[in-house]
């Protein structure tokens, strides 16, 4: 049994490994904030299923969900913070405004992150980030929606668009969960 999401793809004192993908990880998820924020300035509301709508970044802020739990079970949670300031910052080239809400939202989510994934993540990593993801998706949503559009109007396409990623995200850990299991 793996001890956290970071154990997925590395083997027990393999730290130089664990860093390299904590590193790449952060990277990631830096571009992912500010992609998502490119993506809102220049696709705006897209469709996400089901007659929903939310804005084009919501893809994106789903798969910066994922990344950050790998950060912070890689790394530690004190470079989830740094990434997550890096990617407003970065982001403040594309919207100062949106680089505001998405930051806010993303620091709220994590302290919610902190509370779920921390803790199920010693036990059960997989379902961790599924849970997480689903707190972090309605928070995250409902804070950038709030400071973003002065409006939750798009706050179920918000949560089903992010939904849709941590699923694709879910599939794949577990995918790696199960060939690494067959490989030990």
């Amino acid at each position: 049994m793996t001890s956290n999401m970071g154990d997925l793809f590395s083997r027990p004192g393999d730290s130089s490994l664990r860093v390299v993908i904590g590193a790449v990880a952060a990277l990631a998820f830096v571009a992912t904030v500010f992609a998502a924020n490119w993506a809102i300035n220049r696709f705006g509301i897209v469709s996400v299923g089901f007659g929903l709508h939310a804005p084009a970044a919501v893809y994106f802020a789903g798969l910066a969900f994922s990344l950050r739990d790998l950060v912070q079970s890689t790394l530690n949670k004190g470079v989830v913070v740094v990434a997550i300031v890096a990617g407003a910052i970065c982001s403040a080239f594309v919207s100062p405004h949106l680089a505001f809400a998405s930051g806010t939202a993303f620091l709220v989510s994590e302290l919610c992150d902190f509370a779920v994934y921390t803790p199920l993540a010693r036990r059960h990593p997989v379902w961790a980030v599924g849970t997480s993801n689903t707190i972090g998706a309605a928070v995250d949503s409902l804070i950038f929606l709030s400071l973003a559009f002065h409006s939750l109007a798009l706050f179920w396409g918000q949560v089903l668009g992010k939904t849709w990623v941590t699923v694709a995200t879910l599939a794949v850990l577990l995918a790696v969960r199960a060939a690494t299991r067959r490989h030990t």
